[in-house]
């Protein structure tokens, strides 16, 4: 099944799981705004696909404050982008254990750069895809961790945590308009996020997790099916023993409060 969308902002896309889905969209048809920190990675993938169907768009998410105009400037530029992806992440040690070696700076970016991020690039881009008379979508990328964390990177569990409740919330409100709200969730996998450069402490991360073209390709396949959850590997195993209870109970909260107006200020849709 061929992916519905055929302009697509891919913010993260310098490497990991976003260069490979970036890659994986233009290789079947779509093209791609490809956003990320690092000018020479988003030159590469211009230089290997060419400009027609690659557009390089170097940018810096977590300078918030600069992200309205720069959505604006996407909007304008390619008035037919039909679904942002956002996948940006970065994961860093946090042991609380020892707390002189905790850097709140770092905490800070990195929840930044995982959520905040994400929150303000949906809140600048929903006004265009709002106008589209189509179908467009919203595509997080969250993880595992979100569900099951791991104690050694807390902080970065509790930012992909935050953000998969966001996204339930964010569907129920966008929930019977043009915008789809999608989100896909990989297990660990091989990409620089686990980079002794990144994280000391991990030796050979590169090694860990599920391959990255073997993610890519299952991830591909679950987004173009239409789906709006889509976990994937040992997120999949975690999502179906967890979350389908979770979410039925999400459910009948929602129809709980459709009954209490003031409560739901018209944001609740069943």
């Amino acid at each position: 099944m061929p992916f519905p969308y055929k302009k697509v902002v891919v913010v993260g896309a310098t490497s990991g799981i976003g260069e490979a889905l970036a890659k994986r969209l233009v290789e079947d048809g779509s093209s791609v705004v490809a956003v990320g920190r690092r000018k020479e990675n988003l030159e590469a993938l211009v230089q290997q696909y060419g400009h027609e169907k690659v557009q390089a768009v170097p940018f810096d998410i977590t300078n918030l404050a600069s992200i309205p105009n720069f959505a604006t400037n996407i909007t304008h530029a390619h008035p037919d982008v039909d679904c942002i992806i956002l996948n940006s992440g970065i994961q860093r040690k946090s042991d609380f254990r020892n707390p002189g070696s905790i850097d709140v700076d770092v905490l800070n970016l990195e929840f930044t750069t995982n959520y905040l991020s994400q929150l303000a690039l949906t809140k600048a881009f929903l006004p265009d895809l709002q106008k589209k008379d189509a179908e467009s979508a919203l595509i997080f990328v969250t993880s595992q961790l979100a569900l099951v964390p791991m104690p050694i990177c807390a902080n970065y569990c509790a930012s992909k945590a935050a953000l998969h409740q966001f996204i339930l919330c964010l569907r129920q409100q966008l929930k019977g308009s043009n915008i789809k709200v999608v989100e896909l969730m990989p297990p660990a996998v091989q990409t620089e996020l686990h980079d002794e450069k990144h994280q000391p402490h991990i030796k050979n991360g590169r090694s860990i997790g599920m391959p990255l073209d073997e993610f890519a390709e299952k991830a591909y396949a679950g987004l173009a099916s239409g789906r709006e959850q889509v976990p994937i590997g040992t997120a999949e195993r975690a999502f179906d023993a967890l979350e389908p209870r979770r979410q039925d109970m999400f459910t009948q909260l929602m129809k709980a409060m459709s009954s209490i107006p003031q409560m739901t200020n018209g944001a609740v849709q069943l």
